[in-house]
Order: structure tokens, then sequence, then C-alpha cells
């Protein structure tokens, strides 16, 4: 018992230098490791969070020259000067972490990423496809794609796009059957101008089932068929589109007047587009209307009847104009000016507008021109919104 007793004194004060020499260890190495990383960095981000660019760009750029193989200094200054539009000085820092031979896997795909955007914001188009197609396989794959997409849809390289999409699509990366069919109608115009039906039909029909569900291709190719001088075909191919797709029926109205007066089927289209102006009035399905009842002869020649029915339900200016311009007034001599004066108020009603962006235009677009999105210009004017 005195025996352990003795070492037990002894081994006390053993313990207390023990844990006060590692104590001391600790400490310089925390010393070591804040000597380490430059001032200059704190400095730039000090300024950084304060939001003066310029001074945290000087003060990284001292940083790296003090310390030049720390990447996240690397990586940092690249993002300042491409938020800059200091393009080239992105690439070049982008450029030269590629060219480190220690630089990790991780950081490698990293700084591939980071270069690709540069030539992105660059608008260096060619050198960025090619540092987006080396991404594959990577955590950045998907974003890169995305890119990819942009970059064909921008060029209108309709058939890399559709390739880009498909792998999205079998990637789980969204559904892109909608996207795949504008792609094939775009192609199939390219044919149709070239003076190539048969290619535009067969790529309409491949869009048509990619995504039966969508209104352009139906639409497409019912004008197709109309210029080809078949109506009956155009008229039954709106038909089903009325059907599929009516909320799309709108900028079909005026072809299936056409396709109706040349095939001789207005009564069947009337009697369509009065059911669906039924269930959803619209301001083209209703011209459509007033034009074939004024082909057919009925007891409202003009449309006034359609019209004032319209402003009894909506407060339309549009509605309100047209109806007037096919009155006496008055002093009907003042009647051009005030019609004037009215489709002037009203042409502005009359636009679609994006709703992604807000961008407004004469006619429908499928893409917006603005954002480039897709499908995200209503079937319907800017007044009935």
């Amino acid at each position: 018992m005195e025996f352990d007793l003795v070492w037990l004194l002894l081994g006390l004060p053993l313990a207390f230098m023990l844990g006060w020499g590692a104590s001391r260890l600790d400490l310089r190495q925390l010393r070591a490791e804040n000597r380490s990383v430059p001032k200059a960095y704190f400095k730039g981000l000090n300024f950084l969070l304060n939001e003066q660019q310029d001074k945290a760009i000087d003060a990284f750029i001292e940083a790296v020259q003090n310390d030049p193989d720390t990447s996240e200094l690397h990586f940092a200054l690249g993002n300042l000067f491409r938020r800059r539009g200091e393009y080239d000085r992105a690439v070049r820092v982008h450029e030269h972490l590629l060219s480190r031979g220690d630089l990790g896997q991780k950081d490698r795909e990293r700084a591939q990423h980071a270069l690709a955007l540069d030539f992105l914001k660059a608008g260096l188009l060619d050198r960025a496809e090619d540092a987006l197609a080396r991404l594959e396989g990577t955590p950045f794959e998907g974003q890169a794609r995305l890119a990819l997409l942009a970059i064909y849809e921008r060029s209108r390289d309709w058939p890399r796009a559709a390739a880009i999409a498909s792998k999205m699509h079998g990637a789980g990366q969204g559904d892109f059957s909608a996207r795949q069919a504008h792609y094939l109608c775009e192609q199939a115009l390219e044919m149709a101008a070239a003076q190539d039906p048969a290619s535009a039909r067969a790529l309409l029909e491949k869009a048509l089932a990619a995504a039966p569900e969508a209104a352009r291709p139906r639409i497409e190719l019912a004008r197709l068929q109309q210029r080809q001088g078949q109506p009956q075909a155009a008229a039954a191919t709106l038909k089903t589109l009325a059907s599929e797709a009516p909320a799309a029926l709108p900028l079909a109205a005026a072809l299936l007047v056409e396709t109706a007066q040349a095939s001789g089927q207005t009564a069947q289209a009337l009697e369509l587009l009065q059911q669906h102006y039924a269930a959803a009035p619209s301001l083209d399905v209703l011209d459509a209307i007033v034009a074939l009842t004024t082909d057919s002869g009925q007891a409202d020649p003009q449309g006034r009847l359609w019209y004032l029915r319209h402003l009894e339900n909506e407060p339309s200016l549009v509605a309100a104009a047209k109806w007037i311009k096919g009155e006496r007034l008055e002093h009907e001599q003042y009647h051009p000016q005030v019609q004037r004066a009215l489709d002037h108020a009203t042409l502005p009603l009359t636009r679609y507008r994006c709703a992604a962006c807000g961008f407004e235009a004469r006619q429908h677009f499928w893409q917006c021109p603005g954002c480039q999105s897709w499908d995200s210009y209503p079937a319907r004017r800017i007044e009935e919104l």
C-alpha cells in the first residue's frame, strides 16, 4: 500500500508536466497556422463584405502572391474577376489552377466548371462548349448539360439540343418531352422553308409522338396541311387540337376559319368555336365566330351582336372598339378620328405577355425572346389576363 502511494505521488507531477507540454505544442501549432494564413486574405474578405470589390481584388492578389499554393484564394479571386466582367483575368486564374499537378480531383473539377462559366459569361460559346463537355461524369454534369442546352438553343442547333435533352430526360433530370417536341417543330419549319414538306410532316408527326398533349405540333401540322391544299385534313387536325389542348385553340382560331372556308365546313367550325367560347370566352375565338357568322350569311352579317354579348360579361375595350367600328354614329363625320383613337388605345391590350419575365410582343412566341423560356406565353391577350 505504501509502495503504491509513492508511485501515485510521483505520477501526478509527471502527468501535469505532460499535459502542460501538450498544451504548449497545441498553442504553437495554432500560432503557426495563423501565421501561415496571409493577412491579405482577411483584408480581402473584409473588403468583400463591405462591397469594396476593387480593394478586395488587390488584397486577394497579394494573398495569392504570398501563398500561391492556396487553391481557395484562386477560386475567390477568379470569381471576383468574373463578377466584375474581367473574364480574361478570370480565365487566366482558373487555367493556372488546372495546370497545377498537385491539384486534387474535386478542385480540378471545380476549376473546370469555373472556367466554363468564364467562357459562357464572356460569350465564347465554342470554348464554353468544350469546357462543359469535359464535365461529363462529374458532380457538375447536370449544370453543364443545362448550359450546353442553352448554347445549342441560342445557336439554333436543334439536333444537338435534342441529344442533350434526351440525355437529361433519361438521367431523370426533368421531363423534356415538350422541349423535344419544340425542337422537332423548329426543324420542321426549316424543312418547310426549304420546300421539303414530306420531311417537315415526318418531323411534326414525330413531335406528336414525343408529346401527345402539346399544342404546337398540331397547329404547325394544320398549317402545313393547309399550305399543301388539304383543308379538310387541316380542319380535322384542329378539331383534335380543340379536344386535346383546348387552351391553345385561340392561337389557331384564325387558321380554323381559313380551313373551314376552304373545305366547306363553316357550320361545323362555327359550332366548335361557339362551344369553346361558351366554356372559355376569348377575343381570338370571338373574332373567328364573327368571321364565320359573316361568311355564313346569318342575320347579323357584321357580328356586332357577338361583340355586344361579350361586353355584357367582359368589360373589354377591344371588343367595344370592334363593335363601334361597324356602327353608324350620330356624328358620323367624326367616326374615323374616334376609331383611330380607339384602335391606338387597344393596341397594347392585344399583345401577348411572357408569364416568366413580362416581355410583351404583338405575336405569340413558343420561346420567349427575352428570357428564352419555353411555353411561357399564355394563349390569351393582355386584356384577358
